[in-house]
Order: structure tokens, then C-alpha cells, then sequence
């Protein structure tokens, strides 16, 4: 990668974005500065902010233009800092968020903590001069505990915690912006079974985030499914002793036992119907704690991405990585290290400055500041830099490189704050050694080590990376956000303007506009563009996991999961965050409380089945689903040949049938098939069904998918006859039509080389809820069963479905088959849609049951009734009613409308349009909280900020 020391420079961009300059003007511009145009606003809310830092030092002119060449090269300044950083406002902290004590008493300090009512004080000014505020509220004696003095009972952490949220909910009305909390209860206090459920009715603690704080000793327990003691050491009422509450050695009192795997099933349980509880691993936040030996951390900010101690702060800034990539989207593209780092030690000077420039609510706060001087770096815009440099961000590669990233930030931030120690002397509570000892800094290389124990370090931690939504989107021209990848490559922002009219302006992602302007193929992106609704939800914690252990703080990330993520697989993703080394893990799923989002993918798993008995109507039961990305499932529309297309025909005689079969293809840089047709007078009844199936498959992105089809089709049972095989016409015997049909099929694939050598990835076949058709034991399973009779055809036969029972409750088909008078090619097309009812997004299977249900056949329509009515009509076809049939059981299930509609989108599968607007970046509107832009219930959690669907409206986060 490169090694010049000269930053990148971006102040003088003349094409700045609309809602570039419209966040720059809202948010950060003060004054004239709101007159100016994107380039001078930006230039002049930069030329502030270095002057406003550069105040601090002893030569400030000379800090001001090494402050202004950081700002140029890429560092982008917390929110608060930019705003108010070098103007004349005077009470306004430039901090953005806090974590503050309460202890258990209602106004006197206990344990060092101060008392509930004083918390409640400091928390409203704190919040009234514009930070948010984390709480753990352990230290409050648990709901029945003894309260002396007053002979009565506690009422418990929750009940004051609500006193919180309304004090909050009234400085927001007071006109100050949204003032957000976190709060934390730690997993062994008493009342965590009345905390986890705290917000599952919607309206309650709606100015909350809450996690839970969970210790090694917990999941350790729960590994090895041992009981897990409820303790405080408040002693409980006398009807709590009696019911069996006990004191322990150590002092503390157990109030009860519980099985560790209900409760955990109970947090998750609520975590996945809500999205919240988050997770907190508080042990390995202590573990890793640079100030081990002089604090504990209990809880985080708002967003999470700082663990800090009570009265410490998050003064926040990042660094947008995209500033960095030379010669992007090419083969040359490179990341200048050398630059980056000279940014990082700068940006490193300038947040430490803010501790001394600031305002600061509280004393306290002020204090602590001197004493630890915590700050935490990042950066912006990973997923896009990714893309940039042609690395996929759910691949190894591309987790190696922004670990390599991260240990970069990370070796230049340590060595700018020994620099600064030498220069102004380390943070006050600095002892080396015990510094050293942390499960952070003993990763550092030995050689800064050393210097630490030689000269100090500035600065306790250095490190976090946290949400950058409306930082990205004011200097970063719309980079991805934070550690995540882009959430959509265009959408249409819609904006109210001061006369109630609305506007509309296209938003871009950065590294898209980039290959727009590169004269790139907006219609076919290259591989390395993923969005975020395409990548796994165990590739999002891996990333988080890659770059973790160069961070001294936390990661703020956001795993986003599908409606019908599998709760197994729920679970397992927050054990699999602790073992794999993580501090906290925040998912979003969509649920009727905080309403519907976006869907992530999985990867295929094992499918046990078990038959259940309990009842006559005995139904296989699916105990896992695969993890699937939303989007990850193409359907592209037929290509359009108006210069027609090349093909290759033969020639199938079987005993009773003379027929042609054609394979059509494109050639765009590699031969790809995209249809098959069968012709002639004497066709079997059926395979013109099958051959509309089969081409939709060939269209489908998924190689293997087509390959399994092919191979097992090409064993149908029919009559047995010898097929002259391409190229030398040797005689094959084949077990019928369809299986002739499906080696010819397969032999044109090979031919063209479509299976050569490709290591695609298989989103079809990790799509499929069951790869084998399950089976039932013994004791059988009942299935859906319809009569169907053709007079026209002499078709009568009985059309079986077989259905299981999805992991949600949900009954869904597997399997079709038939049993009387029929073709028995049909016996293919049955094949072939039992494999789509596998599927596990239903669009799947009703995009192919949508394709057949009119397919007319010469003479082969019919007078039956109506599926679901008392009414007779004409069917085109037994084909078009067995597909029609098919979506009227899918209705009765609730899972198609009677047109062959999904009632519920999955998100799994697009379009080619969808595909197409997706690549072009406009968002489908998903349900959410209602937008105070526009008004639509479209607010869901993106990249740990909430961003409306609808109108691309950007609003709080934490």
C-alpha cells in the first residue's frame, strides 16, 4: 500500500450533494457561515473549529493550520464540536454524552455513588446543556427489599428509572435537543426479570436504551447449566426470607436461585420481540480496561460505543477512511497508511484540546475529565473504503484489512498521546505499570510500552468508534457509517421546507457516486459492493469481532435481523459475540412494538425435524431456519435480445413423443443460459411448465442452485428410452422425457462453462430451509390433499401437499406430489416447485406459482370450481390449477393472497426492478416509528441512528 506522508485533501470539492450542504447548514453552520455555499460553508465551519482548538496551545497559529490540514485530509470532529467549537456560545458542552452514578438512597451518598434525587439533578443539567446521560441503576435495593427508617418496602431500580424518563421527556420539551439515556441493570440483581420486560409495551421508557449487564461468572453458568444466584446487598423483606431468601458469606444476600438458561431465554426472548435489552459484557469491559486499577465501568453511553466510569464523557471524532483510498475502483487502489496515520496523531491533538476547551455541566465531570483524560477516536466510512479498494466486507479479506486499519489508528494514536505526554505531562491518575497491566494495552507493541513506561501517556483511552450518521452525511459526502457497511447505494430524500412545501433530492452513497462518475455500470456493480441488507448477521459480528481488539473503548454496531430470524440462531449470536472476544452486542429486529426494519442474512444450517404427537394433526416440526440476507435473493426479469440471441436446439425422440428442446443464452464478457423451450406438435404435457421453471432458476444468480435442480431432475422416473447425447450422438438410456430434458439441459450448461471452476456465493441454496425433502418417521404426517379432474385431458388424480411447522408457529409446504391419472412428466414439475417450497422467503415459490397459474394448454382447459369459492370457471390448463391450487393453500395458511401475492414481505427476495433500484440506492419503505419529517411510520434503527424509509430523514442516535 502506499507509503507517501502527503494527507489527501477534500476542502476544495465543488460537486458537494444537496443534503450535504443541508446538514451543514441545519446542524453545524453558525452565523454568516449558514450564507455561504457547500465548499466555503465547510471551509469556514473548518477554519472555526481549528481555531477554536488551537486556542489551547502555546503557539496557536501554528496548531491552527496543522488543525485545518487534519480537518482538510479527513478528520471530522464530534457533532457537539463542530457546532460549537470557536463560536461565542458559552453553556453549551462540546461533549456529547455522559455516564453519571446513582446510588441506593433517595438524596444521601452511599458507597461513593450519590443519592437517586441528586442523580435525577445532575442528570437534567447535564441533559438541558446538550449531553445524553448512562445510568446503572444496580446499587438501587431491589423491589421488596427493607427500607429502615420508614418500615416499609423498596419499590425497586424500575420504578425510578421511570421518574428518569419523565424528567427527561420534560427537558426535551424545554426546547433542548432529544436528551438520551442509557440505562443498565447488571444481570444478578433481583428485579433484571422486571427490567428486561420494562419496555416491551410500547410507550414505556420511550427515552431509554436499556442493556443488561452480564458477567463471565453468568455466561459461564450458562454454559454449564448451573443455578445462578438473584443478589443485592439490601436485606430483603421478611416474606422474602421466609419464601427462602438467604445471606451469603461475602455479605450479600441471594433473594433466589434461578436456572441461568431460562433467564437468558427470557432476555433474549425480550430482546427479540423488542430489540431491547442490549448486552453488555461488563467483565470483559473491566478486563480491558486501561484504568483497571482506579475504576469500574458499569455502564455505557447512549450508543454504547463508550464504557465509561461515573462522570466520564465521550468526546468523539472520526476520521473518514474513503479520504484515503488512491486510484479507488481500480485495480490499483490503495489506502495511504502514512497519511492516515499523520491524521490520526493531529486528531488525537485536537480531542484532547476539546477536554480543555469545553463547558461542562457538572464539576464532576470536569474533573474526571482532567483526571483519566478519556477521548475515543475513530473513523467513518469502512464499508465504502472496502468497496474502494475491491474487498468484500463479508469476506476474510476485507475483515484482515480493516483490522489492519484499526491497528494503525490504534499504534498512531498511542504514539501521538506519549507525544503529548511529554509535551503538557499524562492524565493525572496515571500509573504505569498498572496501566501496562490491562488486557488493552498489554496488546500494544513492546516498543510503545516502553515509551509508556518512560514518559506517560495523555490520554487514558484513546479509541472508540461510534454511530457518524449526520457527520458522515455533512463531511464525508454520504461515506458509509461508522464500522458498518452502506446501508443503500441512492435513496430520494424528501424535505419539508420553512413554507410547508416539500422538496426532493436524490442522496448518493459515496463509494457508488464515485463509480458513477468513474463511468462505472450503475446496473451491474461490481462484487465488492455490499450493502448491509446483503451480508449475514454472523459476518456483522465478525467485522465488529476483526477490529475489537484494537479498540480501548467499544464499537457502536448494529446487527440487524430479519422478522423471522430464527430464535435459536438469535440466541446463539450473543453467545458466539462473547466467546468471540466482544464488549456488547446491539441487534434490531422487526416486531409489533417498535415496527418492521430490515432483514439480514444467515448461513445454512443443520435442519432437525421432530414429528409431533401431541396432537391427530401431526405435523414435522422445524427446529432452525437458515440465516438469510435480505436481498440476497435475485429475480431478474428476461433479458432483452432485440437483436435476438444465440442457441443451440436438439432434436428428443422418445416412444411416444418427437419433440425440440432449445437452450438460449447471452454472451456479456461470459456465455450465460437464461431460458429453455420445448417445441413441437408431439410435446409431453408438462415439460413447457417445467421449462418456464427451469429458466426462471437460470436467471437466479446461483449456480449451484441450477445444478441441483438439473441433477435431480435428471433421475425423474418416466418411460425409459435411449437419448442420443450430445456431441457424439451416442445412445444414453435416460429414465424419461424429463430426465432427457435435464442431461441436455445440463450438458449446454457445461458446454458454455457456466460451472467452470466458479466459487459464487449460493444465497438460493443457503436460502433453503430444508435441503432434502425431510422425512417423516413411522407414525407419518398428514398432509393437504385435493382431488383434480381434466374431462377435456382424462387427467384424475389426487395432488398431495405435505407441510411442516416453521420454527414461528408457522405452517409451510415442502413437498408436492401426485398420485392417479396424469403425464407422468408432471411428475418434474412437482419435483421442481417442491424444491422452491423450500425456499424459505415465500416470494420464491409464488414467483413461480404466479408464472403458471395462466399457462394455457391447446385444448386442455377445463370447467372446475374456484379455489376457495362455491364458483365454477374455466382453468387454462390442469397445470395453471394445480398452481392455482397451490397458491389457495398458501392463502389458507396466510402466507399469499389469493393472487399469489406474499402478505408479508420477507425481504429475502428482489426483484430485477427492486434489484436494479436497490444498485441505484432507492430504499424500499419499510414500517417503523412514526418520522417528525414526514410524518410516514417508516423511523426504523439504522446504523445505530434512526433514519426514516420514506423521506430519508436523519434523526437521534443512541
Amino acid at each position: 500500500m502506499s507509503n507517501t506522508n502527503e494527507p489527501t485533501i477534500m476542502a476544495n470539492d465543488t460537486t458537494w450533494q444537496p443534503i450535504s450542504v443541508d446538514v451543514l447548514r441545519e446542524k453545524y453552520a453558525k452565523g454568516k457561515e449558514k450564507e455561504l455555499d457547500g465548499p466555503e460553508m465547510v471551509a469556514a465551519i473548518r477554519a472555526r473549529v481549528a481555531k477554536g482548538l488551537a486556542q489551547q496551545e502555546q503557539t496557536p497559529a501554528q496548531h491552527e493550520e496543522e488543525f485545518l490540514r487534519a480537518l482538510n485530509a479527513g478528520f471530522i470532529p464530534g457533532g457537539r464540536i463542530n457546532s460549537a467549537a470557536g463560536t461565542d456560545i458559552k453553556n453549551v458542552t462540546l461533549i456529547n454524552c455522559f455516564v453519571q452514578p446513582v446510588g441506593d438512597s433517595v438524596s444521601e451518598m452511599v458507597d461513593g455513588k450519590v443519592g437517586i434525587y441528586t442523580a435525577l439533578q445532575q442528570a437534567a443539567e447535564t441533559m438541558r446543556r446538550g449531553g445524553g446521560v448512562g445510568y446503572n441503576f444496580s446499587h438501587i435495593r431491589p423491589k421488596g427489599a427493607k427500607v429502615k427508617g420508614t418500615a416499609s418496602s423498596a419499590s425497586g431500580p424500575v420504578s425510578y428509572m421511570h421518574v428518569f424518563d419523565q424528567s427527561c421527556s420534560t427537558v426535551e420539551s424545554a426546547g433542548a435537543r432529544r436528551g438520551a439515556q442509557m440505562g443498565v441493570l447488571n444481570m444478578e440483581h433481583p428485579d433484571i426479570l422486571d427490567f428486561i420486560e420494562a419496555k416491551q409495551e410500547s410507550g414505556r421508557l420511550n427515552n431509554f436504551n436499556i442493556s443488561v449487564g452480564v458477567s463471565d461468572a453468568f455466561m459461564q453458568a450458562l454454559e454449564n447449566r448451573v443455578p445462578f444466584e438473584l443478589v443485592h446487598k439490601a436485606e430483603p423483606s421478611e416474606e422474602i426470607q421466609e419464601a427462602g431468601a438467604y445471606q451469603r458469606e461475602d455479605g450479600l444476600w441471594v433473594y433466589r436461585t434461578v436456572d441461568p438458561r431460562e433467564l437468558w431465554d427470557t432476555i433474549m426472548r425480550n430482546t427479540y420481540n423488542a430489540a431491547e435489552p442490549g448486552v453488555l459484557f461488563l467483565d470483559r469491559i473491566n478486563q480491558e480496561n486501561n484504568l483497571h486499577y482506579c475504576e469500574t465501568i458499569e455502564a455505557t453511553n447512549p450508543c454504547g460505543e463508550i464504557p465509561c466510569a461515573d462522570f466520564s464523557c465521550c468526546c468523539l471524532g472520526s476520521i473518514n477512511l474513503c479520504a484515503y483510498v488512491t486510484e479507488s475502483l481500480t485495480k490499483n487502489a490503495q489506502f495511504n497508511f502514512d497519511a492516515f496515520a499523520s491524521t490520526v496523531a493531529t486528531g488525537i491533538r485536537m480531542l484532547d484540546n476539546v477536554l480543555d476547551v469545553s463547558a461542562w455541566p457538572l464539576p464532576e465531570q470536569q474533573q474526571e475529565a482532567q483526571n483519566k483524560r478519556r477521548i475515543g477516536l475513530g473513523y467513518t466510512g469502512l464499508g465504502d473504503t472496502l468497496i474502494m479498494l475491491g474487498l468484500r466486507y463479508d469476506s476474510q479479506e476485507g475483515r484482515d484489512f480493516a483490522a489492519e486499519i484499526t491497528r494503525w489508528m490504534r499504534d498512531a494514536a498511542y504514539k501521538a498521546s506519549i507525544e503529548l505526554a511529554k509535551e503538557k505531562g499524562p492524565f493525572l491518575k496515571f500509573k504505569a505499570e498498572q496501566y501496562l497491566e490491562s488486557g488493552m494495552a498489554s496488546r500494544l507493541p513492546e516498543s510503545i510500552r516502553d515509551k509508556i513506561r518512560e514518559h506517560g501517556i495523555r490520554n487514558s483511552h484513546l479509541l472508540s468508534i461510534a454511530p457518524t450518521g449526520t457527520i458522515s452525511l455533512a463531511f464525508a459526502d454520504n461515506a458509509s457509517n461508522g464500522v458498518e457497511p452502506a446501508f443503500s447505494w441512492f435513496y430520494t430524500r424528501k424535505k419539508r421546507e420553512a413554507d410547508g412545501s416539500h422538496s426532493e433530492y436524490k442522496v448518493e452513497d459515496h463509494a457508488y457516486r464515485v463509480y458513477r462518475e468513474q463511468g462505472g455500470d450503475v446496473d451491474n456493480l461490481p462484487e465488492a459492493f455490499r450493502s448491509a441488507l446483503e451480508i449475514s448477521a454472523n459476518d456483522h459480528m465478525l467485522m465488529q469481532a476483526a477490529v475489537q481488539p484494537y479498540i480501548c473503548a467499544a464499537i457502536s454496531k448494529t446487527v440487524n435481523v430479519p422478522a423471522d430470524y430464527a430464535f435459536q440462531q438469535f440466541q446463539d449470536l450473543y453467545v458466539d459475540a462473547w466467546k468471540a472476544g466482544l464488549k456488547g452486542i446491539t441487534t434490531y429486529r422487526p416486531n409489533d412494538i417498535i415496527g418492521s426494519v430490515l432483514s439480514v442474512e444467515s448461513t445454512q444450517a443443520s435442519v432437525p425435524q421432530d414429528l409431533d404427537q401431541s396432537t391427530p394433526d401431526r405435523k414435522l416440526h422445524l427446529t432452525d431456519t437458515p440465516e438469510v440476507a435480505l436481498a440476497s435473493l435475485r429475480w431478474p426479469k428476461r433479458p432483452e435480445t432485440p437483436m435476438g440471441n444465440p442457441g443451440v436446439t436438439y432434436m428428443i425422440n422418445s416412444p411416444k413423443h418427437g419433440f425440440a428442446l432449445f437452450v438460449g443464452h447471452v454472451a456479456n464478457g461470459t456465455n450465460q443460459p437464461f431460458e429453455i423451450w420445448v417445441n413441437g406438435q408431439e410435446q409431453p404435457r408438462g415439460l413447457a411448465a417445467l421449462a418456464k421453471n427451469i429458466s426462471m432458476d437460470m436467471r437466479a444468480y446461483d449456480r449451484e442452485w441450477l445444478k441441483i435442480k438439473l441433477d435431480s431432475l435428471s433421475k425423474t422416473a418416466g418411460t425409459p428410452f435411449e437419448l442420443a447425447m450430445p456431441p457424439k450422438g451416442e445412445m444414453t438410456s435416460v429414465p424419461g422425457n424429463v430426465a432427457a430434458m435435464a442431461r441436455l439441459v445440463r450438458f449446454r450448461c457445461d458446454e458454455l462453462g457456466l460451472f467452470d471452476g466458479k466459487t459464487d456465493k449460493t444465497p438460493l441454496v443457503d436460502a433453503l430451509f430444508s435441503r432434502k425433502e425431510p422425512k417423516s418417521g413411522t407414525e407419518g404426517t398428514l398432509s393437504w390433499t385435493v382431488d383434480i379432474n381434466n374431462p377435456n385431458t382424462g387427467d384424475d388424480f389426487a395432488m398431495f401437499v405435505k407441510e411442516l411447522v416453521m420454527p414461528d408457529g408457522t405452517h409451510r409446504p415442502y413437498s408436492v406430489w401426485l398420485s392417479g391419472t396424469y403425464p407422468r412428466d408432471f411428475d418434474g414439475l412437482t419435483k421442481s416447485l417442491s424444491l422452491d417450497m423450500r425456499v424459505i422467503d415465500t416470494a420464491w415459490i409464488a414467483k413461480k406459482l404466479r408464472s403458471l397459474k395462466d399457462l394455457v394448454e391447446p385444448q386442455g382447459d377445463f370447467f372446475a370450481k374456484v379455489p376457495g369459492s362455491d364458483k365454477q370457471a374455466i382453468q387454462p390448463s390442469t397445470v395453471a390449477y394445480i398452481a392455482r391450487l397451490l397458491i389457495h393453500r398458501y392463502t389458507m395458511l396466510g402466507l399469499l393472497d389469493e393472487e399469489g401475492y406474499p402478505l408479508k414481505a420477507m425481504g429475502y427476495m428482489m426483484s430485477d426492478e427492486s434489484a436494479q433500484a436497490q444498485n441505484k440506492g432507492n430504499i424500499v419503505t419499510l414500517a417503523g416509528k412514526a418520522c417528525p419529517e414526514c410524518g410516514n411510520a417508516a423511523v426504523i434503527r439504522r446504523d445505530g441512528c434512526d433514519f426514516c424509509t420514506a423521506c430519508g430523514h436523519i434523526g437521534a442516535c443512541g
